[in-house]
């Protein structure tokens, strides 16, 4: 389905990312895996090179979307190595939890640089490579993006901020052939909300993933698979009409409210 097709994943050290990366390889992609952790990055390509149909490895760049230098390097590099772009994946983000009256200057910043800012920037310096190919972006946002939740204010932000630029991207390139999309995953078991400032502990985290049970219709949490089977279709010619969506994958928690 991606035979020789070259697709950038960003966040690909673990989580809805390293899914993403493995499904593209399964289905014969050539793909560039990004993320900070080395070590996590080079299990995630072994992975993906062992159910590749023609043992591909992938290309690995170590990038922090909050250096300008690390996201032109990514481009700088897949296009050295392959020449092209198909797809962009822009799955790395961070969630950190805090209020109105909690969430420091330095959060906000350090929230919308990555969740916003990076995606941006990657995506202006893929986009003329994109054009060229007719390839297509998934943006991998939450639905925190449709829907507001006290308590993660920065974050709730960043994915709205996140879901608008996929529409207006997308009404701009529809035109050059480019298709724009993205997910808006509900709660996915990755241990997300344990990482970073203000993560969750064991117990806390093992209460929140509890409650899901509740918040989400369909009674669990997501599955990294889940999210990263709909990236896959969302940039498939299958998708080949399907531009500016949003698209929860999220148990149908965006439909329910309180009762």
């Amino acid at each position: 389905m991606f035979t020789d097709r070259v697709v950038i994943v960003t966040g690909a050290s673990s989580g809805i990312g390293a899914a993403t990366a493995i499904d593209f390889s399964k289905l014969g992609a050539d793909v560039v895996i990004s993320g900070r952790n080395k070590s996590n990055l080079n299990n995630v390509a072994k992975e993906c090179q062992q159910v590749s149909p023609k043992n591909k490895t992938p290309l690995v760049v170590i990038a922090d979307m909050n250096n300008e230098a690390d996201v032109e390097n990514l481009v700088k590099s897949t296009i050295e190595k392959f020449n092209k772009i198909d797809v962009l994946v822009n799955n790395a983000g961070v969630l950190e939890s805090g209020t109105i009256e909690n969430t420091s200057i330095e959060q906000y910043d350090r929230v919308m640089n990555t969740n916003v800012r990076g995606p941006y920037h990657l995506t202006m310096l893929a986009t003329p490579h994109l054009i060229k190919s007719k390839g297509n972006i998934v943006n991998v946002s939450s639905v925190t993006g449709l829907r507001s939740f006290p308590n993660v204010l920065a974050y709730c932000m960043s994915k709205s901020a996140l879901d608008q630029f996929t529409r207006c991207v997308a009404l701009e390139l529809a035109l050059k052939g480019v298709r724009v999309n993205a997910v808006n995953p509900g709660v996915i078991a990755t241990g997300l909300h344990k990482k970073g400032p203000g993560g969750m502990s064991e117990a806390e985290y093992e209460e929140f993933m509890r409650k899901c049970a509740e918040t989400h219709a369909l009674g669990r949490p997501g599955e990294a698979t889940e999210v990263s089977s709909v990236i896959t279709f969302l940039a498939s010619d299958a998708a080949s009409n399907i531009t500016a969506a949003t698209i929860p994958v999220d148990g149908g928690r965006h439909a329910m409210c309180p009762r």
